[in-house]
């Protein structure tokens, strides 16, 4: 086999399925009964998404409705940066943002786990906001991909992309 094999780890949002998960929540708030009369919702706000409701509560259970339809669609909850509610007049309200690549401190962080605990032929290079990962062998990269799939300790969701 001539040179090395190699993928790349990003973060990547999926604003499809994201916004089909936003819509699935509406619906939801919009149908249930623990939500009528409590001026309940959850809207896109330009990139980020306002959750509202007359209670911290009620606000909080509009949160998990997302949450829930999010990973019924497959998306992790490490996207959300979801701020604490806040009084907005009669209303409290939850900014959500969503987040997207992989900043430095956690490049570095995914970089010393693969040099760290990964096979020692592999190799991780930063590359703005992914890693490019290569070896020799193929099964390497194999076991790099196992290695950061059952670290539940990093706070960014990692896809794994341009395996060749």
């Amino acid at each position: 086999m001539a040179g090395d094999s190699s993928f790349d780890i990003v973060s990547k949002l999926d604003k499809q399925e994201t916004d089909n998960a936003l819509n699935q929540a509406v619906k939801e708030v919009g149908n249930r009964f623990d939500f009528r009369n409590v001026d309940a919702g959850i809207r896109w706000s330009g990139e980020a998404i306002e959750i509202q409701a007359n209670s911290e509560e009620r606000a909080l259970a509009v949160l998990d409705v997302f949450k829930e339809k999010l990973i019924k669609r497959g998306l992790s909850l490490k996207i959300l940066d979801a701020g604490e509610p806040k009084a907005s007049g009669k209303l409290y309200k939850i900014g959500v943002n969503l987040k997207e690549g992989i900043s430095q401190e956690n490049a570095k962080k995914i970089s010393k786990i693969i040099r760290e605990e990964g096979p020692k032929g592999v190799k991780a290079q930063i590359q703005g906001e992914e890693l490019r990962v290569s070896s020799k062998k193929r099964d390497e990269l194999q076991e790099v991909i196992a290695l950061l799939k059952g670290k539940e300790d990093l706070d960014v969701a990692l896809q794994f992309v341009n395996y060749r």
